[in-house]
């Protein structure tokens, strides 16, 4: 492959990749706004105590990786989110054995989990970089 046909077939996938970003925030939830994202940011490292297994910057610890679209417990729909939050996940349904608290084991409201959902949704689904 002579290196015309190798840039003739990279500048069209490197233009695909830098477009994602905002490929993904034009499809973002009604419940994704900036405000939600800066709000869920957060509670995530304060009072949800989510970074306690998540870490600071979504990263992982304890609990897995939120910083990219790989999700082991569903398809990381917003829904499905604010539903895991909420309910947590069970040692017995859990893929890494480790249990996931209801709320992460915190008090946090039903409109805090909804903000939390939005940044993670942000963060997995690439509109924001974890920090």
């Amino acid at each position: 492959m002579t290196l015309r046909n190798r840039l003739a077939y990279l500048v069209p996938v490197l233009a695909l990749a830098a477009a994602s970003p905002a490929l993904a925030q034009a499809k973002a939830p009604a419940e994704v706004t900036a405000a939600s994202i800066e709000k869920g940011k957060t509670i995530f490292t304060s009072s949800g105590f989510c970074y306690a297994c998540h870490g600071a910057n979504a990263e992982g610890t304890i609990g897995p990786k939120l910083v990219d679209h790989e999700f082991i417990h569903s398809k990381g729909s917003y829904p499905e989110i604010v539903d895991y939050i909420k309910k947590g996940v069970t040692k017995e349904e859990s893929k890494s054995g480790i249990a996931m608290p209801a709320r992460g084991g915190s008090k946090i409201t039903d409109e805090a989990v909804d903000l939390v959902a939005a940044y993670v949704w942000s963060i997995s689904h690439g509109t924001v970089k974890g920090s």
